[in-house]
C-alpha cells in the first residue's frame, strides 16, 4: 500500500498528493487551498468545515472510498453534539486523509471568497411583472354569511381591482386568517398571473407602500449568481453570487452525469446541495438588501439542460447520450418552496425554456437580452462557461449550438489555477524583448512592477490569467503556433526552465513559504483544447449560415467581462474579426433572468423565439472535428486572421527541432497529431 494518496480540492480545483494520515487542513496550507481556521486546529472554531465526496469520479480518474476519510473522532462529535456540523461535515483539523478523496470546502469555511464575477448589467427594463401588488378592503365575517376568508377576499379583488377567478394554495390558506385579523381586514395582497390565471402568493397587513420583489438567478455550472430586484421600477437591490456546491461532483456537466450513472442517488444528492445553495443565496440577497425573505414573491432561473434537470430533480442520464433527450424543453413556473427557495408563502419559480439537448434555458435568456433576431447585421454571440452555449444570427435567421470547452477557462485543470479569489493573477503582460512578466492579482489594482506592489499573497493564477498568460507568450515569441514552449536557448529567457520532457514559464516564484507559478506544456494544451472547441463551433455556424466572417463578436458572461478581445483573438477562441466590433455583453444569461421577472411580455416572446432558433448538434457534426484539428494552432493553422494581424503581428517562430534540447517537445508534438 502506498504511502501517499491523492487528495482534490474544490471548488478551487487544486490537487495533489499528501502522506496518508494528514489532516484535510494540513493538506489545504501544503497544497495552498484556502480552508479557514483560528483555533489552532484544536476542533473549537469549526471554521475548518468540509464535506467529502464518496463514489466513483470518473473525470479525476478517482474512486473514493467510504473510510477515505478517518472515522469521526471524540472532538468532532462533542461539537457536533453542543454546536451541531450539517450532514456530511468534517472538521478540517481533526479528520485525516486515509485514502484517495474529494474535498468540498464551502464557502463559509474560506477566508478569501471566491469571486463571482457575475456582476448585473446595466439595462432599463420594461416593466409588466407576473406578480402585483393591489391594496384591498376585505368584509369581515358575519354570521349570516357563511362565506370563508377567502372567498371574501377573492369578492373584495374582483369588486375593487376586477381580479376574477382567483386561486390559493395550501401554504397561502394557512397565512390567511392571521393577516387578515392583523390589518384589520385591510390588506395587501400579492397576485401571480402571468396568463394561466390569478393566485395569491403573499399577503400583507394594511397598506404596503414598499415594492415587492423578486430574485433573478443564473444557475451555472460553476458558479450560482442572483440578482434582488424591485418589481416597480426594475431596480437591482442587491446581487450576490457563491460557487455551485456541485463541484465536487464533477467540474463539467459530463462529469456529473457519469458521477449519477456510477454512484446510485447521486441524482438526489446533487439536487439537494443545489437546492440548499439556492436558499442560501435567496436569503444572502434579502440581508445584503435589508428585506425579510417573505417579502420575496417570485424568482426567475435560467441554467443548462443537465443544472435544469438536477434541479427539478430528474434524472439527467440521459443527457449524457445521443440523442440527448430532454424531459421537458417547456418553460415551468413552479412553487418556490418546491426548490428550497426561502420566500413568501405561495412565492413562484419560473424557468425560462430550454432550446435543445445541450443548450438550456441560459442560452434562451442570452437570446432574449441580445435579441439578433432583430437586427440586420449578423451577430456570433459567445456564452462561455464549462460549456459554451453560442449564437449566430439576424433578423433572417438564428442558429444555436454548444461546445464542451470545460473548466479550463475558470483555471481547473492547470497546474497554478484556481478559481477567482484575491490573490489570483487576472492580468498578465510579457515585454516581448527582455521575456520578463509583469501582472496584477484579484483584490489589488497595481502591476507587480509597482513600487506600492509590496509582497501581497499570492495564491495563483485563474481563468482570465491564464488566458491572457498564453496569450502573451505567443506573442512575446516563448510559444510558438504549435503550442510548444521554447527552451531558454531558443526563447532567450531562463524563465524557460525544463520539466520532464518538456519546458514551463515561470511567472512568480515565491518558494520555500509561497507558491511558484508557472504556465506548463500541459498548461497550453487544456488552453488548445478549449479554445479549439469554442473556436469549432463557431465555425460550424458560419458554416451552416454559409458565411466567412460576421459583423459583430458579443462576449457574455464572466469570460466577456474579464477577458480582452484581443488576447482571444490571438488565442484563436473566437474567428477573426476587427477589434472594434467584438463587445461585451457582461453577464447576458442574468440579463435574460431579470428580463423574464420583470415581463410576462418577455416571457412569451422568448417561449416563442426558442421555436425559431435552429440547434445545430456539434456531437455528430464531421466538420466540427475538423475545425477542432484546424484551430490547435495559436491562432489557428489555416485561418489568416488578417484583422488579429493588423494590430498583433505574431512572432514566426518553431520550437520543434528535435535536438537534445528539446527532443521531448518534438515527440510531445507529434503525439498529438
Amino acid at each position: 500500500m502506498s504511502d501517499d494518496v491523492q487528495v482534490i480540492f474544490t471548488p478551487s480545483g487544486k490537487r495533489g498528493r499528501v502522506a496518508r494520515g494528514t489532516k484535510v487542513l494540513a493538506a489545504a496550507r501544503k497544497l495552498g487551498v484556502d480552508l479557514d481556521s483560528v483555533c489552532g486546529g484544536r476542533g473549537i472554531c469549526s471554521k475548518c468545515q468540509c464535506s467529502p465526496g464518496y463514489g466513483d469520479f470518473p473525470k479525476h480518474g478517482l474512486h473514493v472510498d467510504a473510510d477515505a476519510l478517518s472515522p469521526i473522532n471524540a472532538v468532532e462529535e462533542r461539537y457536533d453534539r453542543v454546536r451541531g456540523l450539517k450532514p456530511g461535515r468534517r472538521l478540517g483539523c481533526q479528520a485525516e486523509i486515509m485514502g484517495d478523496v474529494v474535498i468540498d470546502v464551502p464557502p463559509e469555511s474560506q477566508v478569501h471568497k471566491q469571486v463571482v464575477r457575475k456582476a448585473a448589467s446595466e439595462r432599463v427594463m420594461e416593466m409588466d411583472p407576473a406578480t402585483r401588488a393591489c391594496f384591498i378592503e376585505v368584509a369581515e365575517p358575519d354570521m349570516h354569511a357563511p362565506e370563508g376568508d377567502f372567498q371574501r377576499l377573492s369578492h373584495a379583488l374582483e369588486n375593487q381591482w376586477g381580479i376574477a377567478g382567483l386561486r390559493i394554495d395550501r401554504e397561502m390558506l394557512r397565512a390567511l386568517q392571521p393577516v387578515l385579523r392583523k390589518g384589520g381586514w385591510k390588506v395587501t395582497v400579492a397576485v401571480h398571473d402571468q396568463g394561466d390565471g390569478p393566485q395569491l402568493t403573499a399577503l400583507y397587513p394594511g397598506l404596503r407602500e414598499t415594492p415587492l420583489y423578486g430574485i433573478a438567478i443564473d444557475l451555472g455550472s460553476t458558479t450560482i449568481a442572483g440578482h434582488l430586484v424591485a418589481l416597480d421600477d426594475g431596480r437591482v437591490l442587491a446581487s450576490a453570487g457563491q460557487m455551485n456546491p456541485q463541484i465536487r461532483f464533477g467540474e463539467d456537466l459530463m462529469s456529473r452525469v457519469s458521477y449519477v450513472m456510477m454512484n446510485p442517488g447521486g441524482d438526489v444528492e446533487m439536487t439537494q446541495v443545489v437546492r440548499d445553495a439556492m436558499g442560501d443565496l435567496a436569503r444572502e440577497l434579502a440581508r445584503e438588501a435589508g428585506i425579510d425573505t417573505g417579502e420575496i414573491v417570485e424568482a426567475t432561473v435560467v441554467c443548462n439542460p443537465v443544472m435544469h434537470h438536477l434541479l427539478l430533480g430528474i434524472d439527467p442520464v440521459e443527457l449524457g447520450q445521443a440523442p440527448f433527450a430532454l424531459a421537458t424543453s417547456d418553460s415551468m413556473d413552479l412553487p418556490a418552496r418546491e426548490l428550497g427557495f426561502d420566500a413568501a408563502p405561495g412565492a413562484r419559480v419560473y424557468i425560462l425554456p430550454l432550446i435543445a439537448g445541450h443548450v438550456g434555458a441560459d442560452a434562451a435568456a442570452v437570446a432574449l437580452s441580445e435579441a439578433p433576431e432583430t437586427r440586420e447585421d449578423l451577430s456570433l454571440i459567445v456564452d462561455v462557461g464549462t460549456n459554451a452555449e453560442i449564437l449566430l444570427g439576424n433578423s433572417t435567421r438564428v442558429l444555436t449550438c454548444s461546445s464542451p470547452t470545460g473548466p479550463a477557462f475558470e483555471g481547473a485543470q492547470i497546474s497554478s489555477g484556481q478559481r477567482a479569489a484575491p490573490g489570483a493573477i487576472e492580468r498578465i503582460e510579457i515585454d516581448p524583448d527582455t521575456k520578463e512578466p509583469r501582472f496584477k492579482i484579484i483584490g489589488s489594482d497595481l502591476w507587480s512592477t509597482d513600487a506600492e506592489f509590496g509582497t501581497p499573497l499570492i495564491t495563483g493564477i485563474c481563468g482570465s490569467g491564464i488566458i491572457e498568460a498564453v496569450a502573451e507568450m505567443r506573442m512575446a515569441g516563448i510559444v510558438d503556433a504549435s503550442g510548444l514552449i521554447g527552451s531558454a536557448s531558443q526563447v532567450g529567457t531562463d524563465r524557460c526552465v525544463p520539466n520532464g520532457r518538456t519546458h514551463e514559464y515561470l511567472i512568480h516564484d515565491a518558494s520555500p513559504d509561497g507558491p511558484r507559478i508557472t504556465v506548463t506544456q500541459g498548461d497550453i494544451r487544456a488552453i488548445q483544447l478549449a479554445k479549439s472547441a469554442l473556436y469549432a463551433g463557431a465555425r460550424l455556424l458560419m458554416d451552416e449560415m454559409g458565411v466567412d466572417v460576421v459583423d459583430r463578436v458579443v462576449l457574455a458572461g464572466a469570460f466577456g467581462a474579464h477577458i480582452s478581445p484581443k488576447h482571444a483573438m490571438v488565442l484563436g477562441m473566437i474567428p477573426d474579426a476587427p477589434l472594434g466590433s467584438v463587445s461585451s455583453a457582461g453577464n447576458a444569461a442574468g440579463t435574460g433572468a431579470r428580463m423574464a421577472l420583470c415581463s410576462v411580455k418577455a416571457r412569451r416572446a422568448i417561449e416563442a423565439q426558442v421555436k425559431r432558433i435552429t440547434k445545430v448538434e456539434t456531437a455528430i457534426e464531421p466538420r466540427f472535428q475538423e475545425h477542432f484539428v484546424a484551430a490547435n494552432a495559436l491562432p489557428h493553422a489555416t485561418a489568416p486572421f488578417p484583422e488579429l494581424r493588423k494590430i498583433a503581428p505574431l512572432p514566426d517562430v518553431s520550437f520543434n527541432t528535435g535536438g537534445s534540447g528539446d527532443e521531448g517537445g518534438g515527440r510531445r508534438r507529434r503525439r498529438r497529431g
